[in-house]
């Protein structure tokens, strides 16, 4: 992977989205709304019998955000930066 530059002339390495880690993503649309790019979308979280029933035992509706359009990623880690549970996943 090539080193760039930003404007003034400090190295600067890009490191593109990967994947979003379901289990630590708690869906809040953080790092969706940071993204200039449209890389990421939400999605239905995955049914889990055990976690996603609510206290009179019906379904609840949840979201965790995917990489929808891992392409477009330009590698500025903001989905990162802003993630307080380290759901993004980027190459090294």
């Amino acid at each position: 992977m090539a080193t760039l530059t930003t404007r003034d002339g400090r190295e600067w390495m890009p490191s593109y989205i990967e994947s979003i880690d379901a289990e630590a993503c708690i869906g809040c649309g953080r790092c969706f709304k940071v993204c200039g790019q449209s890389v990421l979308a939400p999605i239905e979280k995955p049914y889990d019998e055990d976690e996603d029933d609510d206290e009179y035992g019906e379904e609840t509706a949840s979201q965790i955000m995917s990489v929808a359009d891992p392409g477009a990623c330009i590698g500025c880690v903001a989905c990162a930066r802003v993630c307080a549970k380290r759901a993004p996943k980027h190459a090294v």
